[in-house]
């Protein structure tokens, strides 16, 4: 091994020990959002293999980096080289966090209109929720089950559905209850017109994504075909015109 490669290599170890000290007392968003691990389940293994191995990349990366650069810009590159891809690998987001937006995205729908055949029936909001959350148990359900405890317990509606407005996948739901609030109008006209709104949505998504299917069908038909066609129509037709112009 060169003297480059082992003061990369030096350079490297204690670069990924520091970040090894450091990382019990950060946490990414993405951590601070992911659901509680399942039982028997380490919070680890719920990540990606991206962020298992961040640790192993980041190494392999700085020592890789280091030896191409060599010289003087071995170790500083290098250790810029670990240090940019474990953060990289450290904001990644976690699966379990992407699968259950993906899954609080999918239920929203459903649960804005069961939300709104609640009140319009005469619940309140707080008792709403909790029979919409029984009735349709999911991600979103659990996440407004919260909100609705808080509710029975006299916090100030206004605010918590601004709070709700601020998240990526039950903002709506929350920015709409906000403003109805506001304003003082009716709350369950103003659920039913999201409601319908979000059905609307998923339909031309469902629609989209039924376009795309003979697009990708038709590639690897394509992949299969080409060749074939090059093989048996184009080669021969070719050979045959080189040999007779040859003769």
């Amino acid at each position: 091994m060169s003297a480059d490669a082992t003061v990369v290599l030096a350079g490297l170890a204690a670069g990924t020990a520091a970040l090894l000290l450091a990382a019990p007392r950060r946490r990414s968003w993405a951590a601070a959002a992911a659901p509680p691990a399942p039982a028997g389940r380490s919070p680890a293994a719920t990540d990606g293999l991206l962020r298992r191995g961040r640790l192993l990349w980041a190494v392999c990366a700085g020592a890789g980096a280091g030896v191409v650069m060599g010289g003087a810009l071995a170790l500083p590159t290098g250790v810029a080289a670990a240090v940019a891809t474990w953060w990289a690998a450290t904001r990644i987001e976690p699966v379990a966090v992407r699968r259950r937006r993906e899954e609080e995205r999918r239920d929203l729908p459903h649960i804005v209109a069961l939300l709104a055949a609640a009140l319009r029936a005469g619940a309140a909001p707080a008792p709403a929720i909790s029979v919409v959350g029984r009735a349709l148990p999911g991600a979103a359900a659990d996440r407004l089950a919260a909100l609705a405890a808080r509710l029975e317990l006299g916090a100030d509606p206004g605010e918590l559905w601004s709070e709700l407005g601020g998240d990526p996948t039950l903002g709506e739901l929350g920015r709409t209850m906000a403003r109805a609030h506001r304003a003082g109008a009716p709350v369950v006209e103003a659920v039913e017109r999201l409601g319908e709104e979000l059905a609307e949505q998923a339909r031309g998504e469902v629609e989209d994504r039924a376009r795309t299917v003979g697009v990708r069908a038709a590639v690897p038909l394509g992949v299969c075909l080409l060749p074939a066609f090059l093989l048996l129509g184009i080669v021969p037709l070719v050979a045959a015109l080189a040999a007779e112009i040859t003769w």
